[in-house]
């Protein structure tokens, strides 16, 4: 066990655990930051997206030891008030359906537009290409960050 001192969606967070452990499970298990979820365990469908300094990374397989001081955004942190101009477009397509895949889907919109603010659809299926949402909203995923892009 070690004691690492982070950086959680602007506040400043201390836990004990095991260096390996997976930054999801720090958040989830450690901290009750529950919008991360666990989907497959292997980085390969973008549920447990999170913005490690601005980029999109999988936590699932991120261990605690390599964040570093670096900042650490969740999609509890992404809005205060839940009013960040993606979560709106969401709302406005009617995005989820489920709703289990979308706060990793929200985060990798949020990190296209940081980079590319008005992104291609090739752009747009580039950086969401590793998000899977098992009601296949994609569509509307795609309309809403065109949406999200103008606000």
């Amino acid at each position: 066990m070690a004691v690492f001192n982070l950086n959680i969606n602007g506040t400043k967070q201390q836990v004990d655990v095991d260096p390996k452990t997976p930054v999801l499970w720090v958040l989830r298990e450690h901290l009750n930051l529950t919008g991360t979820k666990y989907g497959c365990g292997v980085a390969a469908c973008g549920a447990c997206t999170i913005h490690l300094d601005g980029t999109a990374v999988r936590s699932c397989q991120l261990p605690v030891v390599a964040i570093g001081s670096k900042a650490v955004t969740t999609i509890e942190g992404l809005s205060e008030n839940g009013d960040h101009r993606l979560q709106k477009a969401w709302l406005e397509h009617d995005v989820p359906q489920c709703g289990y895949c979308q706060g990793g889907q929200v985060m990798s919109a949020a990190a296209l537009l940081k980079s590319k603010p008005s992104p291609t659809d090739e752009d747009i299926d580039a950086a969401m290409s590793g998000n899977i949402c098992r009601c296949g909203t994609y569509v509307r995923i795609k309309a809403a960050i065109k949406t999200a892009a103008k606000l």
